[in-house]
């Protein structure tokens, strides 16, 4: 709940201050260029030189995503996505939220063949928006419904990992990529040799991170790898080395990485701005694609799959919360905001993305606490006594 309220805080704070005559300082802030150099012994140096944004978007944000890896190994492999009967409802929910949302936005944004490059952008579902509003709503969402959302949430930022992977990654160099993959065999090696210190994973963790950066293929992917090879198996009676880490890593990510990336990336300028800038093609397409094609396609795929007798509904939930629920699907934000930030790089498509997310993801949440707040079970009236 208040990783939810931070990011809402931040993002706030980045609108206010670009429409204010902090402006200027807030665009000149994220440009700015910083170096790193690495000086390996008897080899030459090894540079990245990035503005301060894409060293938030390339370099916190893999941390955010090796937390994304450990949550997905841990549900799959002991969690509510363990097991086929547990998975099946939320991973055929989640296919609902990403092909309808991308339908919406391809049929709005067909005119402008360059805006269809942004067709993922509202696939996505923020987790830490969907559980803060979740657990806030309290009694009007049932736990098993909670646990419906997270594991949906889950699915879908994997199928993210996917497509990031595959639709977003630029001109590819052999080399650094062949220095990735000898990365990646040590760093699942050290799993495989029972290796129970996090700090040989950090290590060749950011080596890859390193190279991967450098190979063209997006670097949070590295944090997904390094999530991935952190062993979950148990260690006496304490937590496994995967929820160590997990824990350690949240409190960083919840009052730090996320609001720091919302800061940096949501900040759009209302200036020049009047309802034909909303209708334009992109920022339509993200907007409805959220707040319409999340809700139809996930509620509409979880309903089919329920009518089949493929799934069960959530236990205790009516149509009316499963509708409220798929709803909130809608709040894209984080991950829309990232997917964005991939697919372009101009200022004027990347403020037409902000305007797109902040919009759909708004609705999502107002919609869908609406919802479910009538869909709220009746309290009993208490019989009268004599």
């Amino acid at each position: 709940m208040i990783g939810g309220a931070l990011l809402g805080l931040a993002a706030l704070a980045a609108i206010i201050v670009a429409n204010s005559p902090l402006s200027d300082w807030y665009g000149h802030l994220f440009s700015t260029v910083l170096n790193m150099t690495l000086r390996p012994p008897g080899g030459a140096d090894l540079g990245l030189s990035k503005p301060l944004v894409l060293w938030i978007n390339d370099g916190l944000m893999a941390i955010f995503f090796m937390a994304v890896g450990l949550e997905i190994k841990r549900e799959f492999l002991k969690g509510s996505l363990a097991g086929w009967r547990r998975a099946s409802l939320p991973a055929i929910a989640a296919l609902g939220g990403i092909v309808m949302p991308a339908l919406f936005f391809v049929g709005i944004a067909s005119g402008e063949p360059a805006a269809l490059r942004g067709w993922a952008i509202p696939t996505a579902t923020d987790i830490a928006f969907v559980v803060a509003i979740a657990a806030a709503l309290g009694s009007a969402v049932p736990t098993a419904l909670k646990a419906f959302l997270l594991a949906l949430a889950i699915i879908d930022d994997l199928v993210a990992i996917i497509v990031i992977a595959v639709f977003y990654t630029a001109e590819l160099s052999a080399l650094s990529l062949g220095l990735a993959a000898v990365g990646l065999v040590v760093l699942f090696s050290l799993t495989f040799a029972r290796v129970r210190s996090i700090a040989p994973y950090l290590l060749v963790g950011f080596v890859v991170w390193f190279c991967v950066l450098k190979s063209g293929v997006h670097a949070t992917l590295a944090g997904v790898a390094l999530g991935f090879a952190i062993p979950l198996s148990r260690d006496s009676d304490d937590l496994c080395l995967l929820e160590r880490t997990e824990t350690r890593v949240k409190p960083w990510i919840t009052f730090g990485i996320l609001p720091l990336f919302a800061f940096a990336n949501a900040g759009v300028s209302f200036e020049g701005f009047s309802l034909a800038t909303m209708l334009a093609p992109m920022p339509l397409g993200i907007a409805l694609g959220l707040f319409l094609g999340k809700q139809l396609g996930v509620f509409g795929f979880t309903m089919l799959a329920v009518k089949l007798r493929v799934a069960e509904m959530p236990s205790g939930t009516s149509v009316a919360m499963l509708y409220g629920a798929s709803i909130l699907t809608g709040i894209g934000f984080t991950m829309s905001l990232f997917i964005g930030t991939l697919a372009f790089q101009d200022p004027v498509s990347l403020a037409q993305v902000r305007l797109g997310v902040i919009a759909g993801s708004l609705l999502s949440i107002l919609a869908g606490v609406v919802v479910l707040v009538l869909a709220r079970p009746k309290e009993p009236v208490p019989a009268r006594s004599g």
